[in-house]
């Protein structure tokens, strides 16, 4: 009782307040005071918001008040009333993104977002699922090993969903994580994708960086600092797609 309230928002005490009533049936003020441990004066403030949240029933007698606990079903009526707020906030947010779009407050051609800790990576990764070309990745490590095996999973269901096709130059980091990782798993894995490998000598691999449409994301996710930074320009991803073919060239396939 006392998680799901607070999953709600809703005072513990609250909760306290509920079970007394559940407990001991119909009270007065006084016992309902002493049953759930509370003072009087803290008891009316609570009675005013269990009576909010349709949790509390009054039945008025001679000169007094029983106070009994309502059906725990008439919740349902607050989640309706979130689940409408959810929804307004958002359209509302749709309409704040339409209107930030529509300003021109960076340039044009350039515009830098920077990401921190797991969920902005994670964040990262989603971006990916929306793109609309090839997607060309230098990596470090696998992903999976990181973002934990149920984001990954989505993650790969909606890349096969959406045919994002998928090319990687790797090296012994990436092909050491990857062991590990499938030594224990045999989840879902890309359906379009195709790995090269190639050795430190020639390229030594540091963090990852992936290139889609006209962004190019880079990834550090080690040492205890994550963090990534997605750059949104045309010429720099064209760029990038050039240094990453010439890498391709010189890699070794990789079995899938």
């Amino acid at each position: 009782m006392h998680q799901y309230f607070a999953k709600l928002g809703i005072d513990p005490e609250i909760a306290d307040v509920y079970l007394a009533l559940h407990a001991y049936g119909p009270q007065s003020l006084m016992q309902l005071a002493r049953n759930a441990r509370l003072e009087r004066t803290r008891l009316y403030r609570l009675l005013d918001s269990l009576s909010e949240y349709g949790l509390i029933e009054i039945e008025t007698l001679y000169k007094r008040k029983l106070y009994k606990a309502a059906p725990l079903s008439n919740l349902q009526i607050l989640l309706t009333k979130r689940e409408q707020e959810l929804r307004d906030l958002q359209q509302e947010l749709h309409t704040l993104q339409a209107g930030y779009e529509s300003q021109s407050w960076h340039s044009p051609l350039t515009h830098v977002q920077f990401y921190r800790g797991t969920e902005g990576v994670k964040q990262m990764f989603w971006n990916e699922t929306k793109g609309k070309t090839e997607n060309l990745s230098i990596l470090y490590e696998n992903m999976q090993g990181k973002t934990n095996l149920a984001f990954f999973e989505r993650w790969v269901e909606r890349c096969n969903a959406q045919g994002v096709p998928f090319r990687s130059i790797i090296g012994d980091h990436f092909l050491a994580t990857q062991e590990q990782w499938y030594g224990r798993h045999s989840n879902e894995r890309l359906q379009q994708w195709e790995g090269r490998y190639i050795p430190s000598d020639i390229f030594a691999i540091h963090h990852s960086t992936v290139t889609y449409d006209d962004v190019v994301a880079y990834y550090n996710w080690k040492d205890g600092e994550i963090f990534g930074v997605e750059v949104y320009n045309q010429e720099i991803a064209a760029a990038q797609r050039q240094f990453f073919e010439l890498l391709w060239k010189q890699g070794s396939p990789v079995p899938t």
